[in-house]
């Protein structure tokens, strides 16, 4: 049933389009424009951002901070091997997957560890990614109190992740 939805759908606008007079292939070729405008303007952000995040992991920075980091994650509760997880969360979410199966496979899922990370990344946001593509396809180019907030927001996650992992 679920391989006949997209074709059912695309069928369906056609038809939708064809009843209303409506030129489809202009309009998804208008589309399919506006969407390469908009990944033009929001590439140069992503690809520094990711060429940020390598270079963090790769020159060892990222393990650096964990050593720095971790009499505070202690004091505040939180698993120290968390730690790469919430430096890269913010800014890379495929990078933070990686480090979270790489916490499970090490620790298994059920241990307070591999709880701990899926929480993690299940409640905090990629929000350097996030806030440069809606910012960016928007066209703001202030961004404000928005990263201020939204950092506090991942915070406040990872400490009711472990918090939670600790409880359950």
């Amino acid at each position: 049933m679920t391989d006949l939805l997209i074709p059912a759908l695309m069928i369906g606008i056609a038809v939708i389009a064809l009843a209303k007079k409506q030129d489809v292939y202009a309009a998804l070729t208008d589309g399919g424009l506006e969407g390469l405008k908009l990944l033009l303007s929001i590439a140069p952000a992503l690809v520094i951002l990711l060429t940020a995040v390598h270079m963090l992991r790769a020159s060892g920075a990222i393990d650096l901070l964990t050593r720095w980091l971790a009499p505070l994650s202690s004091f505040l509760g939180i698993p120290a091997e968390t730690l790469p997880l919430m430096l890269l969360r913010p800014f890379s979410g495929s990078a933070a997957l990686a480090v979270g199966a790489e916490l499970m496979t090490v620790h298994g899922v059920d241990s307070l560890i591999g709880r701990t990370a899926a929480i993690m990344l299940g409640s905090t946001e990629t929000t350097f990614y996030t806030i440069s593509v809606y910012f960016g396809a928007a066209g703001i180019k202030k961004t404000r109190y928005a990263v201020p907030a939204a950092l506090i927001a991942d915070l406040t996650g990872f400490l009711t992740a472990s918090l939670t992992a600790k409880i359950l």
